[in-house]
């Protein structure tokens, strides 16, 4: 007999519970991660463009100064993309990240009438993160963020830790790159557990599962882990 339609298949099942079990030892590890609104929608979506190819540390106070600067998005748009750039300059990538704010800015209030995009709330995510997505310069990391921390939607924000130790379990194939990335892991992993899974992720792939030198022998998900068996085993 065939599986009957939606029901997830055997193999899907037998991933979806990989990632429980990986949840719950990382947990174990790390405390349960309680979730918490960073910024309101529409800083935390500038404060995304901003971070783009650089470090919070860098990019939090670009974004700070850019609002001290400019504390009502009209009055940034009426500066201009120039001026927003020198306010910015130590985020990297000065100008291209002022035009993106810019026409963002643009673009929602043309959209939307004003500079908000409270619209989202009602949206089911992946239509949400499509309208994001259709915004200049914003890709798929940058709306899943908006979406996790700002309307905690079940978004999973691939940045290179998720995508790294994702891969090294077995969740994302090699050939998949980290855009598509959020689409393979929306299906692997539970809604109720994206928060979960974006955050202790992060935590693991700065701690032990580094990029060079990973410590695979002192890895909690050592049994779980393909790649983690072939270091051990070299």
């Amino acid at each position: 007999m065939g599986r009957a339609k939606g029901a997830p298949s055997a193999k899907g099942r037998s991933r979806s519970a990989k990632v429980s079990e990986v949840l719950d030892r990382l947990e174990a590890r790390y405390g349960k991660p309680l979730y918490k609104c960073r910024f309101e929608p529409m800083d935390e979506l500038v404060s995304c463009i901003l971070s783009q190819h650089t470090s919070d540390a860098t990019s939090f106070p670009a974004f700070h100064r850019l609002k001290a600067a400019y504390p009502e998005w009209q009055m940034l748009v009426d500066a201009g993309a120039e001026k927003v750039a020198d306010i910015v300059r130590t985020a990297g990538l000065a100008n291209q990240k002022a035009r993106s704010i810019v026409s963002v800015l643009n673009e929602i209030k043309r959209r939307n009438g004003e500079y908000s995009i409270e619209n989202l709330r009602k949206m089911p995510m992946v239509e949400a993160r499509a309208w994001l997505q259709s915004l200049p310069g914003v890709g798929p990391k940058t709306a899943s963020i908006v979406l996790c921390f700002s309307f905690g939607m079940p978004a999973i924000p691939v940045d290179t830790h998720i995508y790294r130790v994702s891969k090294r379990l077995g969740f994302v194939s090699g050939t998949t790159d980290a855009n598509k990335a959020h689409d393979t892991l929306l299906e692997t992993v539970d809604e109720s557990d994206a928060y979960r899974y974006h955050v202790l992720l992060i935590q693991h792939g700065r701690q032990v599962c580094k990029a060079q030198r990973p410590l695979c022998v002192a890895c909690e998900l050592l049994e779980l882990c393909p790649f983690g068996q072939k270091v051990v085993k070299s």
